[in-house]
């Protein structure tokens, strides 16, 4: 099963480049982010020419998710649980052939000392507890989307400039480590251990040609998703098109689990 995910910074604006890229790489899933329209103005008809069954997640003008898959998807949840009250669309998650997948678009969180920070690290939280209630169902499952978390130093091109900002927080990055804490695993850097792996460049300054990235979009898979785990690969060149998105596809390939004794 290859599963992709992408924040495609407004599904309307990139329609021909996210139909092209999906033409020439043909995930089995396809995960997507910052949709920025409405549910019902969400442009399902484009994906359900290309042979994908389709969930979005909306609201007007601003963040929304959205799942794409060749294969019917099964048992919906269009909220991440634990706030009933939270209106923004940031979460879809459904099961594709046994396998239970999540496209999660996760807050900013800036400028941190506001209610920004304060909801991201509510959000996580809510994260972790609906991770720990996967975890128990001991089923293969895959959380892909925008994390808006760098991880690691490396993961950034200047860590020192990041210092302030939300994404690099401590508390941020605490709260990732403890997803991976509770036996989930990142599955890019399972397998790759480079620096300059970044899936985001920002529009100013002249980040992409100058390399100027950071890595927030990651694939976190439970045990038995992980022992189907292939490779977890970018793709930058979707990042040098024209009108392009400014972060960049993110691939994983996991094995049928019928080969797994």
């Amino acid at each position: 099963m290859k599963i992709a995910t992408w924040n495609v910074n407004s599904a309307k604006a990139r329609l021909p480049l996210i139909t092209d890229w999906l033409r020439a790489e043909s995930p089995d899933v396809a995960l997507l982010q910052e949709i920025k329209c409405e549910t019902a103005a969400f442009p399902r008809a484009a994906f359900e020419e290309l042979g994908y069954h389709v969930t979005p997640v909306g609201q007007k003008s601003y963040n929304g998710v959205a799942f794409l898959s060749k294969a019917p998807h099964e048992d919906v949840l269009t909220r991440l649980p634990g706030e009933p009250e939270d209106e923004q669309a940031r979460y879809v998650e459904a099961t594709v052939a046994g396998v239970r997948i999540a496209s999660l678009y996760l807050p900013n969180g800036n400028p941190i000392g506001t209610e920004k920070f304060a909801y991201k690290l509510r959000w996580m939280d809510r994260l972790h507890a609906h991770a720990r209630a996967l975890l128990a169902q001991e089923i293969p499952f895959v959380l892909g989307g925008d994390y808006n978390i760098i991880p690691e130093p490396r993961d950034v091109f200047d860590p020192v400039a990041f210092a302030g900002d939300a994404l690099f927080q401590p508390e941020s990055r605490a709260k990732f480590r403890a997803l991976l804490n509770l036996g989930l695993t990142e599955a890019y850097r399972a397998l790759h251990d480079d620096d300059h792996a970044y899936t985001f460049w920002d529009y100013q300054a002249g980040c992409w040609p100058r390399d100027l990235g950071l890595r927030i979009d990651h694939f976190l898979l439970s045990p038995q998703a992980a022992d189907r785990l292939v490779e977890c690969r970018i793709d930058r060149r979707p990042r040098g098109a024209e009108k392009a998105s400014d972060h960049t596809p993110v691939l994983l390939d996991l094995r049928d689990g019928s080969d797994i004794s």
